[in-house]
């Protein structure tokens, strides 16, 4: 059964509990009995965001699923859209939930929005600290680095992480 990764990131409202709750959405999709990684929660601050924006909670799940990337990159929007994030908000804008698809197992595919592995991801210490805590070996196709290697690798202006919760 396929693997997937997607990320989480909330920055406004009950950080915490949105995260849970799009966490609750996504065991609902995963294959019962399968194991679901789940890395810690950071807090960023907001990187490319309106000014004054807060800060966000952000983590990367891991699970079994069993359906297509497309029919995957759905069921996200659809629980971005039930847990209160409007649809057409401006892109960096403050939101309750982001749920980002990152990969599935060694799929590549570009089309339409759906773009994996995710085209940004290396590129991005607040999706890969978290990655690296549940795959750090983790190749994504076509590439030479683990994913512990793009992230010591990593050179970006983003600011620094800061852990706040391993179990959550």
């Amino acid at each position: 059964m396929p693997r997937a990764g997607l990320a989480l990131g909330s920055n406004l409202g009950v950080r915490l509990a949105n995260l849970q709750a799009a966490l609750a959405c996504l065991r609902r999709l995963a294959r019962p009995g399968a194991e679901l990684l789940q890395a810690p929660i950071y807090q960023t601050a907001p990187w490319h965001c309106p000014p004054g924006s807060p800060d966000f909670y952000n983590t990367v799940v891991e699970l079994d699923y069993d359906g297509t990337p497309d029919a995957l990159l759905r069921h996200t929007q659809a629980i971005e859209f039930e847990l209160g994030r409007p649809g057409g908000a401006a892109r960096h804008a403050p939101r309750l939930i982001d749920v980002d698809l990152l990969y599935v197992d060694q799929v590549t595919v570009h089309a339409g929005r759906l773009r994996l592995p995710h085209p940004r991801l290396t590129q991005r210490r607040f999706v890969l600290q978290p990655l690296a805590d549940i795959r750090p070996d983790l190749m994504l196709p076509g590439d030479h680095a683990s994913i512990a290697e793009h992230l010591a690798k990593l050179r970006s202006d983003e600011p620094a992480l800061t852990l706040v919760r391993i179990d959550w």
